[in-house]
């Protein structure tokens, strides 16, 4: 029975840190605000704008969601409490594998749940717009490019989250010069600003018939995406409106009409595209989400203490600016360079394995305990 001591002994430990998640999520405070807009949903007036009652109905369901999330860690660490209990008292150590299952549960999600506690950023909640670009060095930039993109279109899965390409343009033998992409779902943001910035690849390259050792990069953006903002004002006459005929991947519907969208806005200069969806009202409407992604960015960077939760310092992509490198020879290796973060695993972190990344930035975010270069 030494076994379930042991487990015991480590939720007996755990024990403070499940309190002190209550403070930090603000339950108490949160179930306050549920009442408060339940009621005004109860209103005779409620759906006068529909649009507010909408967002209301989202906060809801958003702090329902964190109340009962943590009610049911509170729920699983009792019952592995209960169920040691129950195989001491009957001398069962066939139930052993039970409760190993949901100790490792129970760890797993009380982890997860004290990370949210470190997302603090004002946009930290909100869904994520992901940016990559080929850094020089053609083909091989390309298809490291295109493994960055699998690498994160598998993290998001993987957390459940909504992954829609907006804009896409393929590599000239291989891979793909840019693309953006939507990942829509609460914290969104909040995780993947960690990975803002340059990604470094050294391997034998595939493209190199003398089998020599390559090194690419390529670079992320990551902004928020901001439904609506009131500070955020785009006026019709400040924009111009381009159409063209789609290309690359999408199916044959889009390269058969003039549905792709390219709006420049005029003060700024900066240019956003969406070619992905089926019709010029959707691929707009996506184009116009990136455009006040981009300018909540602007607004913020006016705020200097913020620049850093919202983009961090912008570099060139190439040797000596990059935040992580990935090494598939002469031995494997992925390491952090900000945290000091590293696994061997580097098949794993291809795959969409990239919490402990994730955590390590957000732990030394919070802490200031950042590696020193």
């Amino acid at each position: 029975m030494i076994q379930y001591d042991e487990i015991r002994y480590s939720l007996n430990n755990a024990k403070p840190q499940l309190e002190e998640l209550r403070v930090s999520l603000a339950l108490d405070a949160a179930a306050s605000e549920v009442e408060k807009l339940q009621a005004q949903a109860q209103a005779p007036d409620f759906w006068d704008d529909p649009d507010n009652s909408q967002k209301i109905l989202q906060k809801i369901k958003q702090l329902q969601d964190k109340i009962a999330r943590y009610e049911k860690l509170v729920a699983l660490y009792d019952d592995t409490l209960v169920l040691i209990e129950m195989a001491e008292d009957e001398g069962d150590e066939s139930l052993l594998p039970e409760v190993k299952a949901s100790h490792k549960e129970f760890s797993q999600k009380l982890e997860a749940m004290t990370l949210e506690t470190l997302l603090s950023g004002e946009y930290d909640a909100n869904s994520a717009i992901l940016s990559f670009h080929a850094g020089a060095g053609g083909t091989e930039a390309q298809d490291w490019t295109q493994m960055l993109f699998r690498m994160y279109q598998h993290w998001a899965s993987s957390k459940g989250y909504k992954w829609t390409v907006l804009d896409y343009l393929d590599g000239e033998d291989a891979g793909l010069k840019s693309a953006t992409v939507s990942i829509e779902g609460e914290n969104a943001y909040g995780y993947l600003k960690s990975e803002n910035g340059i990604h470094r690849l050294v391997r034998v390259s595939p493209f190199d018939a003398s089998g020599r050792r390559q090194t690419s990069f390529s670079a992320i953006e990551v902004m928020p995406q901001i439904e609506d903002d009131a500070e955020i004002e785009i006026r019709a006459e400040d924009l111009r409106v381009d159409t063209y005929r789609s290309s690359g991947a999408g199916g044959q519907h889009v390269n058969k009409t003039e549905s792709a969208i390219r709006i420049t806005h005029l003060p700024t200069g900066i240019v956003v595209a969406c070619q992905t969806q089926r019709s010029q009202i959707q691929n707009r409407a996506y184009a116009m989400q990136m455009l006040r992604a981009k300018l909540a960015e602007i607004k913020e960077q006016q705020h200097l203490e913020k620049i850093e939760d919202i983009k961090g310092v912008q570099m060139k992509i190439e040797w000596g600016s990059q935040i992580r490198s990935y090494v598939f020879m002469p031995y494997t290796l992925v390491k952090d360079h900000r945290t000091g973060c590293e696994t061997g695993n580097i098949q794993a972190v291809m795959d969409g394995d990239i919490d402990a990344f994730i955590t390590a930035y957000l732990t030394c975010k919070a802490t200031g305990n950042w590696e020193k270069q």
